[in-house]
């Protein structure tokens, strides 16, 4: 699984890309029409609370993503956590997240 590590990358997906909420998981998608290999980021702001919740966040949402197979051909696709994602089990995460990816046609 490719990550988005750049700044620029991040710019990219936040100017030209979709976005879509559920109570679990927000989504930004960006699709790519030249294809190459689809790239996933994970993000869980501070202000969810300390380290240790946020990775835990994170970890549901890796789990989740895994579950979709995410990330697809074309797509660069940034996950945020809410603090709902936090007490959820990554199936019901994986749920709400391919529901979202519907929604884009994905």
């Amino acid at each position: 699984m490719e990550t988005i590590k750049s700044r620029r990358e991040f710019e990219t997906v936040f100017s030209g890309g979709k976005r879509a909420n559920h109570r679990l998981v927000r989504i930004t998608v960006l699709k790519n029409d030249e294809g190459g290999p689809g790239k996933v980021a994970f993000v869980a702001p501070k202000r969810l609370g300390n380290a240790v919740y946020r990775n835990r966040c994170k970890r549901v949402l890796r789990e989740a993503a895994r579950q979709c197979e995410m990330p697809r051909e074309g797509q660069k696709v940034i996950l945020f956590a809410t603090r709902l994602t936090h007490d959820s089990n990554p199936t019901e995460v994986a749920t709400a997240l391919s529901g979202l990816l519907q929604r884009f046609g994905a």
